[in-house]
């Protein structure tokens, strides 16, 4: 059994290396896509404070599929280029959106969710989907999750099999 705990960090800077290291112990040895990329959502949901949401979704052609997830249930497919997650996916860069209904083309899924962020996961250039994080507090995301987050991903992609 792997536990997580909230713990209280006097930094972003520390909670995100702590959740790194967490990440990187939960992924350890498994390889399998569709399982570390359960337990990653998992292990983030309840590892950060003041998310209410956080999943990945998978791209199929030119649209992104729901994939694992922790929270209420969420739309299923977005269009490259449309939403936060669709265009943080088309642009192949993390969007830190302080306040949703100020997003043009936000997609609505959880009428709780008042921020978001959203980093794509790719490798050699090629987006293969995102993780998106939603909070009911506006202006709950800064650049400084999106990078921690970032080293997240870059965590889950070393240790997965995407092919």
């Amino acid at each position: 059994m792997f536990a997580t705990a909230r713990s209280d960090f006097r930094s972003k800077a520390a909670l995100y290396e702590e959740l790194r290291t967490l990440a990187r112990a939960l992924l350890e040895g498994e390889r399998d896509a569709l399982a570390n990329s359960a337990n990653l959502a998992a292990l983030i949901f309840h590892s950060l404070p003041d998310v209410n949401w956080a999943g990945f979704y998978w791209r199929r052609g030119e649209e992104l599929v729901l994939g694992p997830f922790q929270g209420k249930p969420a739309c299923v497919r977005i269009a490259m280029g449309k939403g936060v997650c669709g265009t943080a996916a088309a642009q192949i860069r993390s969007l830190v959106i302080p306040d949703v209904n100020a997003f043009p083309g936000h997609i609505a899924c959880d009428a709780a969710s008042r921020s978001e962020v959203v980093v794509p996961v790719s490798v050699a250039g090629r987006v293969l989907g995102v993780l998106d994080l939603d909070s009911p507090h506006p202006g709950r995301f800064t650049d400084e999750d999106a990078r921690g987050l970032e080293a997240v991903v870059r965590e889950f992609v070393a240790a997965t099999d995407l092919g």
